[in-house]
Order: structure tokens, then C-alpha cells, then sequence
């Protein structure tokens, strides 16, 4: 009879096994056996303990948690929300402004005039991959800006940097208009309510037309102000940093008008703008402050983590004592990092974070950012010939939902990328395992490999691919999985054969004579006749063909020949693939067969 045991899942491995009783090391493997990558320290959901220790003679029971937080009311658990204010409630706050646009068009130039800097030369590829957030000053005012990637890779990126913000700066090349990330651009923009400046950039090259992306932005429903709407359109050129006052002149105008304001006191409240794991700190969460003050040693929570504040860095590296609403911060402290887009709320003391952790509406299983159960799902495809499996990891959590979700998106109902697993920080050895297990290519973008993993990868058989370009990824995978599209064949009849005479039937040549009904016969075609063993006793059906060999040699009055031809009778010599059973009569079709790659 199976003993009883209550748990409360998540559970980690070790706080299992030693619930149930057996080494940890016992219960590790039995999580392997049933295709479970965990170490001691992973925790697994209340499905996945209850079938491995189901074979282990025991069953579980989930606890509802001991006697001292079950007392919590209902009051005590509901999700926390961003506060609404009322008008004219709260202190004026700085605006937060979204910088958007097409890939290239000169985003990340813009900020850099803006706050002095030189990010732009310093980007893998040219192009933004994170969220980035800075503080400038234009006539005394604070400005809070967000760069948000252009690459169609980065869209989850650029719809979370749009529902941050008050204003969001379209930027548009004047020598290219309105393309496919800028539309999208917009159209975040529109969904979340927010307000645009357009950003006219590159007025100074050739080919320049200001007037041509106004026009585009009309049928986009976005009217110039100069035209009769109310939309602020303004021509800059970042790199020669012309009209960039002109520029902030509006967004402050505009952002007047929306009366922005913030409570300055009490429990801080924000979002996650980018996570990731550094080193000698842990789990570092940068985060825009929207509400109250943030200080060290403040215990705060975002979605299924919490932590205790350890340190705070402005955005440009300097630690600071306190952040305050429209701020961007670099937090460490944090127990992992939390997720992109995560709420951020301060609570009094651990035991309430650990409450709030405990309520998250999808509570963290572990270090990857699929389940448990999800692991064993994917094992058992990772071998299927049409799917290219794989295990990403990330800098960021940004980089990696984007990075996942592309890949995501790579696929037909032929192939597709099987994502066995995925997080944030440097490749590690629960990595190598998982990969091993399950036949993937490790995948990290932005991240580094240790050198001791690099050995263990090399002697698990196991292959790691670096990027910090995420195009480069992206191709690298369509091209693996359009190595496992089948061909694209297209068949063509050229001509037919009625046999008037076989003068010698051996086991690979068949030498006969006939009449060419139709089409031009050559040497090299492929011979196909009907199948004299289809047994259907279907009269409606079409015969089958069976293939039966390619034509060696033509022979037209007793000469060789190179073609013969409708009406024409000839002599034919047939490298066939075994015996053939021809007679008076019979009829052969030759055709050509071409083969083209595919592209997903």
C-alpha cells in the first residue's frame, strides 16, 4: 500500500526527497528516467512530483501550506495593480517617452544626441537588441526616454516599451517613409492609448523627402499639424543634431497636456523593463519606477519573485540611495530574475513577499522558462525528424521571450524549432544534461560559455551555438530547418511509346520497338509503364505507373539517333530496374523529373 506524504508544490527536489524519505540523488534520477531535467536545487509542480513518486510507493497529498500563512484573508492575496489616480491627485512625475521606428532609422542615433552618448556604434549588428532606458534634461525638465529594438524579431519588446509609456516618438527616415516595424509601431502606440510625436530623421541625406512620409502618415489616419490635424510632425536630423530642441520643445508640450503625475510617497510600484544575471550580483532587474519611492533594503516583488534591495543604480551605472517615480533602475537582491513586463510592488517585510510570491498567478516551477511537464512533452518529440530541438538561453528575459517567440514562429506543418528548454544567464551544466537528453543544439544569444562547460559540451556530444546578432540566429535556424523540408519534385511527360516489337527482355536492359504516339523522345528520359500487378477491381480508378528505368540509347532505321519524334518509329534500349514483362501493344510514357530545394 503506498504511504502517504503532504507537500506543498511547488516543491524543490531536495525538500522532496527528503519529505518522502530516499536519497536525493535517487529521486534525481527518477526524475531523469521519466524525462524531468532537474537538479537538487529545482523545484517541480504538484503533477510532476506525484507521477515520479507514484513509482517510488508513495502518494502525495497537496498541503494547502502551513497554519500561519493559510490565515491570510482574501484581501490579503488579491493581484496588485498599478494605482489609478485621480485628477489632480499625486505629484507632477517627468514624462516617460517610448522611442519607436523601423529598423535603422535612426533610434538609437537620436538618444545618443540626446543624452551625449555613443551607444549606436557599440550595438552587435547596428541594431538595438534591449530595452533601454536613460534620463535627460531640457530646460530644467526631467525626460525619461525607452529605446526599443526595431528588428521584427523585438516585437514583444516594443509593445511592452509602448504600455510603459506617456509619448512615444515615431522616428521615420526621411529617405526611406513608413515601413513594416513602423506601422507596427504605431499601431502599439494606438492600442495603448498613447500619444505620438513624429520623429521625420535623415532629413539630411539624399533622397530625403519629408513631405513624401507626411503623406504616408495621412493614410495611416495620422494628420499633420501643418496639414489641418493633430498630429506633431517634426524634421530632425539626429547625426548632424539638427532641430533636436525643437524636438523636445514638443514632447514636453505634448506631455503637458496629458498633466502626468505620481504619488511621491509610500510602497514603490513599477514594471520589469529587462532582467538578467551578472555577475558577482546575482539577479539584476532593471526597473521603471511608476509610483511611491524605492530605497535599499526594501523588500519587493514582481509576479512569482521577490528579493530584498540590495543595491540601485541609475542608468548610468552610479549607485544612488532612492528612486523615484519615472525613474530607471538597475535593482539587484532579487531570488531570481523576474520576468519582462512584471509588475513591481514594495511589501512590508519577507513573510508578505513571500505571500504575494506564493499568490502569483503562475508561480516559477524552476529555472527554465518551460514546466516540468512541458520537459517531458519535449523529449518525447526532440527526435522527430521533422523538428529542430533546442535549448535557449539569454542575457536578458527581453532578448529571450523574443528570441523564443521567433523561433516559435519559424515553422510550416512540415517543421518546426521544438524549444526543450530555456532561461536567462550563462549556459550551465543542467543545460549540457537537458540538451543530451534530449538531442537539441544549445542556443544562447548575448550569453558567454564557461570554460568547464565548453569541455563538458564537447564530451556530451553536445553543440553550442553563440549569437549577439539576432538576425544571425534566426537565419542559421530557417537554413537547419529548411535542410529537413522534402524536395519539391515536379514530374513532365515528353512523350509515349505504342511497343510494336520486344527483341530482348535480360534483367537491368529491355530493347524494344514501337510508334511515338506524341512528344519527342531523347535519350535520359524516365520510363514508366502501367502497373500489371495493380490488383484493384475499381473500374473508375486510374491505372497505376510504376517507373521501370531510363532510356539508354534511341535507334531509328537501324541508325543511332539522338531524338525521335511524333509518328516516328524507332528502337528503343531501356536500363531497366529489373524484368520487365512487355508485349505488342503495351504502352510506355517517358518523363522528366526535377527536384528543387525548398525555403521555409
Amino acid at each position: 500500500m503506498s504511504k502517504k506524504v503532504a507537500i506543498t508544490a511547488p516543491i524543490k527536489v531536495s525538500e522532496l526527497a527528503e519529505a518522502i524519505g530516499v536519497d536525493v540523488m535517487d529521486l534525481v534520477g527518477e526524475l531523469m528516467k521519466n524525462g524531468v531535467m532537474a537538479t537538487i536545487n529545482d523545484s517541480v509542480d504538484f503533477e510532476t512530483a506525484a507521477i515520479v513518486v507514484s513509482e517510488l510507493g508513495f502518494e502525495l497529498e497537496e498541503s494547502e501550506g502551513d497554519g500561519e500563512e493559510s490565515t491570510t484573508t482574501d484581501s490579503d492575496v488579491d493581484m496588485p495593480r498599478l494605482s489609478v489616480l485621480e485628477p489632480g491627485e499625486g505629484e507632477p512625475r517627468p514624462p516617460i517617452i517610448a522611442v519607436m521606428g523601423h529598423v535603422d532609422h535612426g533610434k538609437t542615433t537620436l538618444l545618443d544626441a540626446l543624452r551625449n552618448s555613443d551607444v549606436a556604434t557599440g550595438e552587435a549588428g547596428g541594431i538595438t537588441q534591449h530595452i533601454n532606458a536613460y534620463q535627460t534634461e531640457h530646460d530644467d525638465r526631467k525626460l525619461t526616454f525607452l529605446d526599443t529594438p526595431g528588428h521584427e524579431a523585438f516585437s514583444i519588446l516594443r509593445e511592452h516599451g509602448a504600455q510603459l509609456t506617456d509619448l512615444a516618438i515615431i522616428v521615420i527616415a526621411a529617405d526611406d517613409g513608413i515601413k513594416p516595424q513602423t506601422k507596427e509601431a504605431i499601431r502599439y502606440a494606438q492600442e495603448a492609448g498613447v500619444r505620438m510625436v513624429v520623429a521625420v530623421n535623415k532629413i539630411d541625406k539624399p533622397g530625403a523627402d519629408p513631405n513624401r512620409v507626411r503623406q504616408e502618415l495621412t493614410e495611416m489616419n495620422l494628420n499633420p499639424e501643418e496639414w489641418g490635424g493633430d498630429t506633431v510632425v517634426v524634421d530632425i536630423s539626429a547625426e548632424k543634431r539638427q532641430n533636436l530642441d525643437k524636438l523636445l520643445d514638443m514632447i514636453i508640450l505634448v506631455a503637458d497636456l496629458e498633466d502626468l503625475r505620481a504619488k511621491t510617497e509610500g510602497p514603490m510600484e513599477g514594471t520589469v523593463i529587462e532582467s538578467q544575471m551578472v555577475t558577482g550580483k546575482g539577479a539584476v532587474a532593471t526597473v521603471l519606477v511608476q509610483h511611491g519611492k524605492l530605497k535599499i533594503g526594501d523588500f519587493i516583488v514582481a509576479g512569482d519573485v521577490y528579493g530584498k534591495v540590495r543595491s540601485i543604480e541609475d542608468f548610468n551605472g552610479s549607485r544612488i540611495k532612492e528612486a523615484y517615480p519615472s525613474q530607471p533602475v538597475a535593482v539587484s537582491g532579487w531570488k531570481d530574475t523576474p520576468h519582462l513586463g512584471a509588475f513591481v510592488h514594495g511589501v512590508a517585510d519577507e513573510k508578505a513577499a513571500k505571500v504575494a510570491v506564493s499568490t502569483a498567478s503562475n508561480p516559477r516551477e524552476g529555472t527554465s522558462a518551460i514546466t516540468q511537464a512541458d520537459s517531458m512533452t519535449a523529449a518525447m518529440h526532440a527526435h522527430q525528424a521533422s523538428t529542430v530541438p533546442v535549448v535557449v538561453k539569454a542575457d536578458v528575459d527581453g532578448s529571450l521571450s523574443s528570441v523564443v517567440q521567433s523561433l516559435e514562429m519559424l515553422k510550416n506543418e512540415e517543421v518546426r524549432v521544438d524549444i526543450v528548454g530555456s532561461g536567462v544567464g550563462p549556459i550551465s551544466e543542467s543545460d549540457i544534461g537537458l540538451a543530451e537528453s534530449t538531442g537539441a543544439t544549445i542556443i544562447g544569444f548575448g550569453v558567454t560559455v564557461p570554460g568547464r562547460i565548453k569541455q563538458l559540451a564537447m564530451r556530451s556530444g553536445v553543440d553550442i551555438k553563440i549569437y549577439n546578432v539576432i538576425y544571425e540566429l534566426l537565419d542559421d535556424i530557417r537554413e537547419r530547418l529548411t535542410e529537413l523540408l522534402p524536395p519539391e519534385i515536379t514530374e513532365e511527360e515528353m512523350a509515349r511509346l505504342r511497343i510494336k516489337a520486344v527483341f530482348k527482355t535480360a534483367q537491368k536492359e529491355t530493347i524494344c520497338g514501337g510508334e511515338v504516339l506524341k512528344g519527342k523522345l531523347v535519350p535520359g528520359l524516365l520510363v514508366r509503364m502501367i502497373d500489371e500487378e495493380d490488383e484493384s477491381e475499381d473500374e473508375d480508378k486510374e491505372p497505376q505507373m510504376k517507373e521501370v528505368g531510363v532510356v539508354n540509347a534511341l535507334q531509328r532505321e537501324q541508325q543511332s539517333a539522338k531524338e525521335v519524334v511524333q509518328g516516328e518509329l524507332c528502337g528503343v534500349n531501356i536500363a531497366t530496374k529489373g524484368k520487365l514483362k512487355l508485349k505488342e501493344g503495351d504502352e510506355l510514357e517517358f518523363f522528366t523529373r526535377t527536384t528543387k530545394k525548398r525555403s521555409l
